[in-house]
This record gives structure tokens, C-alpha cells and sequence, in this order.
């Protein structure tokens, strides 16, 4: 009898750790796990396509977490999607020349705004929109891009 109850206890306490673990990642897949006030400064960028980006996605720079995405949108004007990024205070101090990239990260292929600074003695303030954006690389263009161009060649060569 005290067998079967150390052994029913064992199994709890390791269910109990598999389901902590399990939470634990689910918590940083969604990137839920680094949830802090939102402060800062907030800048937009216009993209062309911005792939898988989602609310709450890193910004960095450097590798360094720099801030999230804070909101996505569509401009109706330009037809292009609008990412405004909330900047960490303590980086206040980005060129306004700097340039955003979406990139894709890790396994999971997690995507993310690349910042690169520039040189401009002015730095990015609140509301300040980045110019210079390069859009999400999307695999399914670029299959369809070698196809046609192999396409291409082969009528080429009859």
C-alpha cells in the first residue's frame, strides 16, 4: 500500500513538471514570456510584405532586443503594410537614417524587424517613420521566380 501511494505521487509530481514545461514553452514560443509595460518611443515603417510578423515580434539590432512590434496595419493609400515598432527607452539614440528589414530566426522560423543604423547625426524620435525598409523574403516567390527563369532558359534553347 505504500508502494502504490509513493508511486502515485512520483507520477504526479512528474506530470505536474511535464505540464510546467509544456506551459513554459508555449509561453516563449508566443512570445508572451517577456510581457513588460509597453514605454518607450514608437516608430512605423511601411513594407511591402511582411511575411509572418505578428504583434509582439522582436525588434532588433545588432541581435540586441531593441524593442516589439506594438501594431500592424494597411495603408489604403499606398497599399502597403504599416509596422509600428515600440523602441526601448534606453535606445534612443538610433540615426533617423536607419533602415528595417523582416527576417526570420530559429526552427520555428520565427520573423522579426532588423534594424541597421545609419549615419545621420539626427536620431528617431516618437512618431518618426523609417524610410528605408526592406520586405519579408517569401519562399514561395522565390521557388516561382527560378521556375519561371528556368522556363525562360528552356524556351530559349529550343
Amino acid at each position: 500500500m505504500l508502494h502504490t501511494r509513493t508511486v502515485e505521487i512520483g507520477v504526479g509530481v512528474f506530470v505536474a513538471a511535464g505540464l510546467a514545461a509544456l506551459f513554459m514553452l508555449a509561453m516563449k514560443v508566443s512570445n508572451l514570456s517577456t510581457f513588460k509595460a509597453e514605454n518607450g518611443y514608437t516608430v512605423s515603417a511601411h513594407f511591402d510584405n511582411i511575411g509572418g510578423l505578428t504583434v509582439r515580434s522582436p525588434v532588433r539590432m545588432s541581435g540586441v532586443l531593441v524593442g516589439r512590434v506594438s501594431g500592424i496595419g494597411f495603408d489604403n493609400e499606398a497599399y502597403q503594410a504599416v509596422v509600428t515598432m515600440n523602441i526601448d527607452p534606453q535606445y534612443d539614440k538610433l540615426p533617423a537614417d536607419t533602415s528595417a528589414s523582416i527576417l526570420t530566426a530559429g526552427l520555428l522560423g520565427e520573423q522579426y524587424v532588423g534594424l541597421d543604423p545609419g549615419g545621420d547625426l539626427r536620431f528617431l524620435k516618437d512618431g518618426d517613420e523609417i524610410k528605408l525598409t526592406q520586405s519579408a523574403l517569401v519562399l514561395e516567390q522565390i521557388v516561382g521566380q527560378f521556375l519561371f527563369s528556368k522556363a525562360q532558359e528552356s524556351t530559349a534553347t529550343e
